[in-house]
């Protein structure tokens, strides 16, 4: 039998950790079950610690075009499902 050597992957890019809380979570629960999905994704052109929010809706996708650290970009993201939240709750009322 014989072994193949594997190379080791490059390392990943991680935005790092991130607080939440379950406020936070309830509307990204929301947000989701809306069609609301927004990401951290890496600046791919940029350094390791650059990043970009996304946005997606029903399919659409747009780039929130400012480069983030991994934290801002993370705190972005849940400034982002607020935003969604409050927008269409409220509308709703």
């Amino acid at each position: 039998m014989a072994y193949k050597k594997f190379k080791k992957a490059a390392p990943g890019r991680r935005a790092g950790p991130c607080s939440y809380t379950p406020e936070d979570i309830k509307r990204v629960d929301w947000c989701m079950g809306k069609g609301i999905k927004i990401a951290v994704v890496p600046n791919w052109e940029g350094d390791n610690n650059q990043w970009q929010v996304e946005i997606t809706i029903n399919g659409r996708s747009n780039i929130d075009p400012k480069i983030y650290t991994g934290e801002e970009a993370q705190t972005k993201m849940y400034e982002y499902y607020k935003y969604y939240y409050d927008k269409n709750v409220q509308e709703s009322e």
